[in-house]
């Protein structure tokens, strides 16, 4: 098996956990979790230097899922990457689960955030990258941005920040997929354009297909010889990727499948 085939296979199987808690949960954000598991299953399944038996090893890599609502996904690669077992999963947003709506870093080994009010994951993740470069550390630290996310404006003061402090241990991830809750983010309030607006910010920008692993590695490859700035990795994706009924559809934002739409689900995904 290549490697790309191990980080599909790792991909799919993020999927199928996904669809099946949310759907035994009977809430939760489906569209933007499918749309981010091949960058996560990069992340997981190759990139990151991560001990589950140590979940606060000191020279971890440090990951921040700033659009919080899309816990499922990270949730998924925590417990396929051993982090706690698969089968608690199926807990999702019940009563005394650790696993939340959003994450827990008190409650849930791997999370390095709570986050979910969108807009602080990129404050928290500068802060963990400052501290990285003052100890002088190899550690580096990734964070997931939504589109819809990066209308608030606190992202931005973040993004000159990382700039300023020449945060080049720091890699964003921009899932573009587009729609936000209300509907399509270039109607809600258009954030294009966005690579020109990174730029402009200082950091060095690469855009990519967000679900072409050969293109993710190389994109994170390529971050890691920038020197003196940090990297926005642009990721074109598609909310609800993998599942053909959630694909492109916003109302499949928050919405969790019905029994025999999971059905339908796991079968595209087999």
């Amino acid at each position: 098996m290549s490697n790309y085939e191990f980080l599909e296979k790792k991909a799919k199987t993020l999927r199928k956990y996904i669809v099946e808690m949310i759907t035994e949960a009977g809430s939760g954000h489906p569209g933007g979790s499918l749309s981010a598991a091949d960058i996560v299953s990069v992340l997981y399944f190759k990139e990151m230097r991560l001990d589950p038996q140590q979940p606060k090893w000191p020279d971890r890599d440090r990951f921040v899922l700033s659009k919080g609502h899309a816990a499922p996904v990270l949730y998924a690669a925590l417990a396929e990457k051993g982090f706690f077992p698969v089968e608690q999963l199926k807990t999702l947003r019940k009563l005394n689960s650790p696993l939340q709506g959003h994450p827990d870093v008190k409650h849930v080994p791997g999370v390095e955030m709570s986050t979910g009010s969108l807009g602080q994951g990129l404050s928290a993740a500068n802060g963990m990258a400052l501290a990285g470069k003052l100890d002088k550390a190899s550690w580096r630290v990734h964070v997931l941005l939504g589109d819809g996310e990066i209308q608030e404006g606190q992202i931005w003061e973040a993004a000159m920040a990382a700039a300023h402090y020449k945060l080049d241990n720091l890699v964003a991830f921009l899932d573009h997929n587009g729609l936000q809750i209300d509907g399509a983010v270039s109607n809600i309030m258009s954030v294009e354009p966005v690579a020109d607006k990174w730029r402009a910010f200082g950091w060095h920008v690469i855009e990519i297909d967000g679900h072409n692993y050969q293109q993710i590695i190389a994109a994170l490859d390529e971050a890691k010889g920038v020197k003196g700035k940090p990297t926005m990795i642009i990721a074109e994706t598609v909310k609800g990727k993998g599942v053909s009924f959630m694909e492109n559809e916003v109302g499949w934002h928050g919405n969790a499948p019905k029994p025999e739409e999971l059905d339908q689900a796991l079968s595209e995904l087999e």
